[in-house]
């Protein structure tokens, strides 16, 4: 008899404006994992914070999902058809449980998050699974926290001299109570256009371009239902560059590509609704510009202790040719038009084996911790 497969819970849903991105993105990752290797075990969160397990947990929240998965169905019959024995879940139909029920967790060799966005990608389900013991793929409660909060982010790189654009923050409580003074600072630093955005949350949600005083107020308005900490950034005449990091102690980066929106920025609707934005693998840069890159994404992921995965978003300045750190995500997108596996995939390493590696880095770094 072979060896036993390692079971995988690959968590996804969430509570977060990023749920139905996180659906999609597993998805994917249950389609690529090696199933001689590996047993994966869906484990959903529903929009409201219930865990649903069970073989059909993906189609039961793909359902209620504004990014359809039309293969869906089709893909987890075909599973369950050619392998059911072996990759039957935790319970064989899919199971709404109470929220505080985490007996999910039990013979669970390692956890895939794939959570992106507040209360998965913040450090929130890290610690949960710190305090279970349980390997996790990506960054731990530290790297996770500070990355995924852009304000902090930005302090701690401004801090140790990476290059950022001018930006200025502010709580939901501060503009209430002296919007007036606020929207003048911004006015007097930022300028017009200026980005709006919320300090904790990916995929472009609540995040505007901000043209004008009336604007303004709008978008901060938007953005405050996200979070309680605004971020304004400076708008500069830049072009969007990505770079991929996989490692634990000595992280590697990819070949660089670079968004090329449909809409007048990257925003959510361009990266998951619609097709009119472009990636570009490699990105026509210079070869210095592209190693500034590289090397700005593997600082960065070092500078914030991170783990396992990451994408490093940067700006290229078409003016003055300066590179400026933007944000780093530490659970990328893992659809198929996402930017972090296929550039990758452009660097050698394809969707398969780079599943593989990242749940291997979380055991590696899982034994290297212990003790």
């Amino acid at each position: 008899m072979g060896a036993r497969r390692i079971r995988v819970g690959v968590i996804f849903g969430g509570k977060s404006g990023e749920h139905d991105v996180s659906i999609t993105s597993a998805h994917a990752i249950l389609n690529h994992i090696d199933r001689r290797r590996f047993e994966p075990v869906p484990i959903g969160i529903t929009r409201d914070g219930g865990w649903v397990t069970g073989d059909n947990s993906l189609a039961q929240l793909a359902a209620t999902s504004r990014l359809p998965l039309p293969d869906l169905v089709a893909d987890q019959q075909g599973a369950k058809n050619t392998q059911s024995s072996e990759i039957s879940s935790i319970s064989g139909d899919s199971q709404i449980r109470d929220r505080s029920d985490t007996t999910w967790i039990q013979d669970i060799d390692v956890v895939f998050p794939v959570l992106h966005g507040p209360m998965g990608e913040d450090g929130t389900v890290q610690g949960l699974l710190e305090l279970a013991g349980i390997p996790y793929v990506g960054s731990a409660v530290l790297g996770s926290a500070v990355s995924m909060d852009k304000i902090t982010a930005k302090r701690l790189c401004d801090g140790h001299g990476i290059p950022i654009v001018p930006w200025l923050s502010f709580s939901r409580r501060d503009w209430a109570e002296d919007a007036a003074a606020i929207r003048a600072r911004i006015e007097r630093e930022m300028g017009y256009p200026c980005f709006v955005k919320p300090s904790n949350m990916g995929s472009s949600v609540g995040v505007y371009k901000v043209h004008d005083a009336q604007e303004l107020d709008e978008s901060i308005a938007g953005a405050a239902q996200h979070d309680r900490r605004i971020l304004v950034e400076q708008s500069i005449n830049a072009r969007e560059l990505e770079v991929s990091v996989l490692g634990n102690e000595h992280p590697i980066s990819s070949i660089v590509g670079e968004v090329i929106p449909g809409h007048e920025f990257y925003d959510y609707e361009a990266k998951y609704v619609d097709d009119s934005s472009e990636l570009s693998i490699p990105a026509d840069v210079p070869p210095e510009v592209s190693d500034e890159v590289r090397r700005i994404a593997v600082d960065v992921f070092r500078l914030l202790d991170c783990a396992g995965l990451a994408r490093v978003d940067c700006f290229l300045d078409k003016d003055s040719g300066q590179v400026y750190f933007n944000e780093i995500n530490t659970i990328p997108g893992f659809t198929p038009i996402s930017m972090y596996p296929k550039l990758w995939a452009a660097s050698g390493i394809p969707f398969d084996e780079l599943v593989s590696r990242l749940i291997e880095l979380a055991l590696e770094r899982y034994d290297e911790q212990s003790y």
